[in-house]
C-alpha cells in the first residue's frame, strides 16, 4: 500500500506545483528516451540474433542455405510457445491494436504490451521471419505511454497523447527519422495537429531519435545514401513508377489481408525473403542487384538479366506471402520494412527494365528509394510519412520532388480499389476506427450497451387489452413491447394506435394483445457501430428502436439519449 500512497501525493503535489503542459512535456521527453531504448533494444538484439545464425549456418557462395528453411520455422515455433505459455492473448496486428484501444478501450493498454511484443518479435525477426520491427517497437512504445497515462491517473484526451508519443518515439528510434515519426503518428493514429498535441509529439521524436543515433552504429541503423542527383527529365517515369506502386500496394494488402496457407518451402528458393529485407535493399541500393542471387538455386546465371528481373519479380510476389503467412502462423512482426522491400525492388525492375531497351538512362537506386516512398504512401495510406521517411533516410531532400510525385499518384491509385489501409481495414469493418473526422471519431467512441433505455414495461404477448391498459397506466414510454418465452421481442404496441380503443371496456377481455401489435420497423443490436445505427433510425424516421441480441429483447434505444452522449463525448474531444 505504500507505493499507491506516495503516488497519491504526487499527484497532488504536482497539481499544485507543475502546470499540466509542463508536465506533459516532461512525460513526452521521458516516454522518447524509454521508447527509444526499446527501440535499440529490439533492434540491436534481432541483429545480433540474426548475424549469429547467418555466419554460422553459411555455406560458400553458389551454395544453397538450408537454414532460410528452417530457422524462421524455428523462430516462429518458439513466438507461438512463449505467448501461448506466458502471455496468452493476441499480440498481433499491432498498429492496429494501438487504433483499437484509443478508438474502443479509452487509450488503455495492459502492462505486458511493453515488453511482449519485444520479446516475441525477437524470436521471429531474430530467426529470419519475413517480417520488420516497426509494428511491435511502435505497439510497444505506445503501451509506454498508455502505461505512463494510467499511473498518473490522466484523462482519456491526455493519454491519447502520451500514447502517440511513445508511438512516435519508438518509430523514429527504429528509423532515425523524427519527422517522418511526427508525421506517422498524425496520419497512421489518427491524432488530430493541435498546439497542444504537436511540441509534446516533437519531443518525444527528437529524444527518441537522438537516444537511437547516440547508441546504435551506422550498420544497425536503416540508412541509405544517394548515388546519382534527380533529373527533371524523368518526371514522367515517377508518373508511371506511382501507378505501378499503387497497383502493388493493392496486390500487398489483398494478398495480406486473404493469405491463410502455410509458409512452405518459400524462403529456401528466395533468400531474399529472409528477414526484413534491408541487406537485399542494401545491394539493390549500391548497384550489385545481381547478388540477390547469391545462395539461392539461381546463382549460376546471375549474369542473365531476363532470369535476374524474373527472379525479382517473383521474389516480389512472394515477398507478402511469406511475410503474411509469418504472421498468420503466429510470428510476431510488422509489414512496414517488408513494404519498404517491396517498394525497392518495384522501382528497381522499372528502372532496370527501361535501361533495357536504352530509351533513357534512369538512376535504378533513385528508383528503388522513390518505389519504397510509393509502397508505403499505398498500403498504409500515409503519402507524408512515406515522402519524408525517404528524404530523412538518405540524408537529404534531392528526391523531395518525385518522391511527392511518386507517393501522390500511388496514393490516388490505391484508393481507387482500398479506401481503407491495411492498418484500418479491419477496424472499418467493425465501425471501430477512430478518423480526422471529428463526428465519426465521437461515434467510434459511443457503445450502444451503454445507451440502452431499460426501463420500458413490458407486456406477454397472451395479455389482453385490459393488461395493456393497466401496464400503460405505469409506464413512461408510448411504445409497450411484446414478449414471447424467453424474452423474445414478437412485436410492439404505439400508444397512438390504441387511443381509440383503450377506454372501451367491453373490449378489455376480448382483445388480445397478439391483434394490437406491430413490427418495430427496425432494430439495433448492442454491439453495433454507432454509424449503423444512426442510418437505421434515419431510414425508420424513429426516435426509438428495439435492441435486440441473438433474439432476445434487451432495451430500447433512444435517439435523444444518443444526442445527449454525442454531446458529452463532444466535449471531452475538444480542444483545451
Amino acid at each position: 500500500m505504500r507505493h499507491p500512497a506516495i503516488l497519491a501525493r504526487f499527484i497532488i503535489w504536482k497539481a499544485k506545483n507543475i502546470e499540466h503542459r509542463s508536465f506533459l512535456l516532461i512525460l513526452s521527453v521521458i516516454i522518447g528516451i524509454i521508447s527509444g531504448l526499446l527501440a535499440v533494444t529490439l533492434k540491436t538484439t534481432v541483429h545480433y540474433i540474426e548475424v549469429f545464425f547467418t555466419k554460422s549456418s553459411t555455406s560458400e557462395i553458389g551454395g544453397e542455405n538450408y537454414y532460410y528453411l528452417f530457422y524462421p520455422l524455428l523462430g516462429i515455433f518458439i513466438t507461438v510457445v512463449f505467448i501461448r505459455t506466458f502471455i496468452k492473448e493476441d499480440i498481433s496486428h499491432g498498429i492496429t491494436r494501438i487504433l483499437y484501444s484509443i478508438s474502443r478501450r479509452r487509450s488503455i493498454m495492459k502492462l505486458h504490451n511493453i515488453y511482449s511484443s519485444i520479446i516475441a518479435c525477437t524470436f521471429t525477426g531474430g530467426f529470419g521471419g519475413s517480417v520488420g520491427m516497426e509494428a511491435p517497437i511502435v505497439s510497444t512504445g505506445a503501451a509506454v505511454g498508455s502505461n505512463v497515462g494510467q499511473l498518473f491517473r490522466l484523462d482519456f484526451k491526455t493519454t491519447t497523447l502520451l500514447v502517440a508519443c511513445g508511438a512516435t518515439g519508438a518509430m523514429a528510434g527504429i528509423f532515425g527519422a523524427p519527422i517522418a515519426a511526427l508525421i506517422f503518428s498524425l496520419e497512421v493514429l489518427m491524432l488530430d495537429l493541435t498546439l497542444t498535441s504537436i511540441v509534446p509529439l516533437l519531443m518525444a521524436s527528437v529524444t527518441g531519435s537522438l537516444v537511437a543515433k547516440l547508441l546504435l552504429t551506422d550498420k544497425a541503423l536503416f540508412h541509405f545514401s544517394l548515388k546519382d542527383t534527380f533529373d527533371p527529365m524523368h518526371l514522367p517515369f515517377y508518373i508511371g513508377l506511382g501507378v505501378i506502386a499503387g497497383l502493388v500496394s493493392v496486390y500487398f494488402t489483398r494478398m495480406n489481408m486473404a493469405i491463410e496457407a502455410r509458409f512452405d518451402q518459400l524462403i529456401f528458393i528466395f533468400p531474399p525473403l529472409y528477414g526484413e529485407g534491408y541487406m537485399a535493399m542494401k545491394a539493390v541500393l549500391s548497384g550489385s542487384g545481381s547478388d540477390l542471387l547469391n545462395n539461392s538455386l539461381f546463382h549460376d546465371y546471375k549474369d542473365n538479366l531476363w532470369l535476374l528481373l524474373g527472379f525479382l519479380t517473383l521474389v516480389l510476389i512472394f515477398k507478402v506471402i511469406a511475410t503474411s503467412i509469418t504472421t498468420g502462423t503466429g510470428g510476431i512482426g510488422g509489414i512496414f520494412a517488408p513494404t519498404l522491400f517491396m517498394g525497392g525492388i518495384t522501382g528497381y525492375i522499372f528502372a532496370r527494365l527501361i535501361n533495357y531497351f536504352e530509351w533513357v538512362k534512369l538512376s535504378e537506386s533513385n528508383f528503388a528509394l522513390v518505389g519504397m516512398a510509393g509502397l508505403i504512401a499505398g498500403v498504409i495510406h500515409a503519402p507524408l510519412t512515406a515522402i519524408f521517411l525517404i528524404a530523412e533516410i538518405t540524408d537529404g531532400y534531392e528526391l523531395f520532388a518525385p518522391l511527392m510525385v511518386t507517393s501522390s499518384i500511388s496514393y490516388l491509385t490505391i484508393m481507387f480499389y482500398e479506401p481503407h489501409s491495411i492498418y484500418t481495414k479491419r477496424l472499418a469493418k467493425r465501425g471501430e476506427l477512430l478518423t480526422h473526422h471529428k463526428d465519426k471519431a465521437v461515434l467510434s467512441h459511443m457503445s450502444v450497451a451503454e445507451l440502452i433505455t431499460r426501463d420500458a414495461t413490458t407486456i406477454s404477448h397472451e395479455a389482453t387489452l385490459g393488461d395493456l391498459v393497466q401496464v400503460i397506466a405505469n409506464s413512461k414510454r408510448n411504445i409497450i413491447p411484446v414478449l414471447g418465452d424467453n424474452n423474445t421481442l414478437l412485436g410492439i404496441v404505439p400508444l397512438d394506435n390504441i387511443r381509440q380503443i383503450m377506454f372501451n371496456q367491453d373490449m378489455y377481455e376480448t382483445t388480445m394483445v397478439s391483434s394490437l401489435m406491430v413490427l418495430p420497423p427496425n432494430y439495433v443490436s448492442s454491439d453495433e457501430p454507432m454509424q449503423d445505427v444512426l442510418k437505421k433510425f434515419e431510414d425508420s424516421e424513429e426516435w426509438s428502436l428495439p435492441v435486440i441480441d441473438e433474439g432476445e429483447y434487451k432495451g430500447f434505444l433512444l435517439k435523444t439519449t444518443i444526442f445527449s452522449a454525442y454531446r458529452k463525448k463532444l466535449i471531452e474531444f475538444s480542444d483545451d
